[in-house]
C-alpha cells in the first residue's frame, strides 16, 4: 500500500525490547527495595504540569530544554523535566496531610529537549528519594548510605560517589567579590569533566564577568585534591575565613564521619570540591556517582540539599535533600559492562503443548507450579519439541515440562532441565517438588 506509514521513533526516544526492558524493571525493583528499607514511601505526579511551576526552578538551561505548549484548552502547560520541582509543588501543597519529615520515593519519566548522547536521552526515567522537613546532617549522610547501597544492591563493585558542599564554593566566592554570580560559576564549574579548565576559564570570564585573577583563584580552589583528611584541610586554608564556608567544611566533616560510622568502604567516597551541580536549587551536600570502569558515561545518582526550592510555593519552610538514580543512562552503562544480562528470562519454566485437547490438563500444571511461587509459561501451539525446546532456550527458560499422548496415559510428566540436559520423570503428584529441586541445582 502506498500509503502505509514508516514505524520509527523520534529522537532521543526509544523501544524496550524483552531483554533490555528485563533489566531496567531489574533496577527499578532494586531500588525499591533500597528505598523501602530506609522508610522512603511511594508517590507520584503527573507528566504535565502549569509551565510556571517548572519554568525559572532549575536555570537557564532547563527552561531551554523543556518541552513547553498551550494545550486544547489554552493553558500553558510543560512536561516534567525532573522528579524534583513537581516534588517540592507536590510537599507545598499536601503538606498538612503528609507530617514532617516525609520521605518520599518517586519512580517516573521526565522529558529534557537536550542533545543526544550515549546514555542521555530526550525521554528517561528517574527513580527519585528525598527526605523533606529537615536539615538534619543525619538525613544528608543517610542520603550517602543510601546511593551506596542502590550500587552494591545493582552488582557494581567499583564505583565513586563524589560529594562536595555548595557552602565551601560560596564561602570562597564571597572571598573573591562573586557572591551575586554563583549561578554562572556554578554552571560553568559543572562542565569542568567536559570542557577542562581552558573552557572553563573562558565561560568563567563570559558568563560569570570574572576577572583573570578571580578566574585563577576558582581554579586553583578546584584542583584541590587528595584524600577526605587532606581536602578538607585545604578547604580551610582556601576559603575557612568566610564563615558560609566553614559551615561548609564542618558539615563535610560530620558527613565523612558518618560514611566511615556506617561501615562503608571508604573508597566508594570521595570530597571532590568540583562537584557543583547545575541545577540552580542545590544550597549545600551535592553528590555525583560515577562507574570506576565507565567514566565517560557520566554521574548515574546524582542530587543534594535544596533547602528553599519549596518557598516559591508555599511560606512554610519545607528543606529537603535527595538525589535520582539515572535508571536509563544506567543502563547504557550495564549493557556495556555486561551486568544484568541474566534478568532478561522470561519465566522458570516452559509447559510444552504436545496435544490441544488437553489444554486444559496443561493449563493445570501450569497453575499449580505458579501457586507454588514458580514463575511459567505454557506454549500455545502442539509444535514439534525441538522447536518447543530452541523456543526454551531463547527466552530463558530453565525447565521444560514434557506430556504427551504417552505421558498423559501412564499418569507421569517428563521435566527436562535445559542448562544441565538432566531429565526426569515425576507422577502428577510430584511435579512441584520435582522442579524445585532442579532449579535449586
Amino acid at each position: 500500500m502506498s500509503d502505509r506509514i514508516q514505524p520509527r521513533t523520534l529522537k532521543g526516544f526509544r523501544d524496550f525490547l524483552p531483554g533490555a526492558m528485563s533489566t531496567r524493571e531489574h533496577v527499578i525493583e532494586v531500588a525499591r527495595r533500597v528505598y523501602r528499607s530506609y522508610g522512603y514511601r511511594p508517590i507520584d505526579t503527573p507528566a504535565l504540569e502549569y509551565s510556571d511551576i517548572l519554568f525559572g526552578k532549575g536555570g537557564q538551561e532547563s527552561d531551554r530544554q523543556l518541552y513547553r505548549f498551550e494545550d486544547a484548552g489554552g493553558r500553558d502547560i510543560a512536561l516534567r523535566f525532573d522528579l524534583t520541582v513537581p516534588l517540592a509543588r507536590f510537599v507545598a501543597q499536601h503538606a498538612g496531610a503528609l507530617g514532617m519529615p516525609f520521605k518520599p520515593y518517586h519512580i517516573g519519566t521526565v522529558w529534557r529537549g537536550e542533545n543526544t548522547q550515549r546514555g542521555r536521552y530526550r525521554e528517561f526515567l528517574q527513580c527519585d528519594f528525598d527526605t523533606i522537613g529537615t536539615e538534619s546532617l543525619v538525613a544528608d549522610i543517610e542520603t550517602g548510605l543510601v546511593i551506596y547501597d542502590l550500587f552494591a544492591g545493582l552488582g557494581f563493585e567499583r564505583y565513586t560517589i563524589r560529594v562536595n558542599n555548595r557552602k565551601v564554593l560560596g564561602g570562597l566566592l564571597e572571598l573573591v567579590g562573586l557572591a551575586d554570580q554563583t549561578s554562572a560559576v556554578l554552571r560553568a564549574i559543572d562542565k569542568l569533566g567536559k570542557v577542562g579548565t581552558a573552557g572553563v576559564a573562558v565561560e568563567l570570564g563570559k558568563t560569570a564577568h570574572a576577572t583573570p585573577d578571580q578566574i585563577e583563584r576558582i581554579l586553583t580552589f578546584c584542583g584541590i585534591s587528595g584524600s577526605p583528611e587532606a581536602v578538607l584541610a585545604g578547604l580551610r586554608a582556601e576559603v575557612g575565613a568566610a564563615q558560609t564556608g566553614e559551615e561548609g567544611i564542618t558539615h563535610l566533616e560530620g558527613l565523612f564521619a558518618g560514611f566511615e560510622a556506617a561501615g562503608c568502604d571508604p573508597d566508594r567516597f570521595a570530597l571532590d570540591v568540583s562537584i557543583a551541580r547545575g541545577l540552580d536549587y542545590y544550597t549545600g551536600v551535592v553528590f555525583e556517582t560515577f562507574l570506576d570502569d565507565l567514566p565517560e558515561i557520566g554521574s548515574c545518582c546524582s542530587g543534594g540539599r535544596y533547602d528553599d526550592l519549596a518557598s516559591v510555593y508555599t511560606k512554610q519552610r519545607l528543606p529537603g535533600v535527595g538525589a535520582s538514580l539515572g535508571v536509563d543512562r544506567l543502563l547504557a552503562a550495564m549493557e556495556e559492562l555486561e551486568i544484568g544480562a541474566a534478568t532478561a528470562a522470561a519465566a522458570d519454566v516452559l509447559v510444552t503443548m504436545f496435544e490441544p485437547d488437553r489444554a486444559a490438563d496443561y493449563l493445570r500444571m501450569a497453575t499449580e507450579l505458579r501457586r507454588a511461587g514458580l514463575t511459567v509459561e505454557v506454549y500455545p501451539d502442539a509444535r514439534k519439541l525441538g522447536a518447543q525446546l530452541r523456543y526454551a532456550d531463547g527466552r530463558g527458560h530453565l525447565l521444560a515440562v514434557i506430556a504427551g499422548a504417552r505421558e498423559f496415559e501412564s499418569g507421569e510428566v517428563r521435566i527436562k532441565h535445559l542448562t544441565t540436559g538432566e531429565e526426569v520423570d515425576v507422577g502428577d503428584a510430584d511435579l512441584v517438588p520435582a522442579c524445585r529441586r532442579l532449579l535449586a541445582r
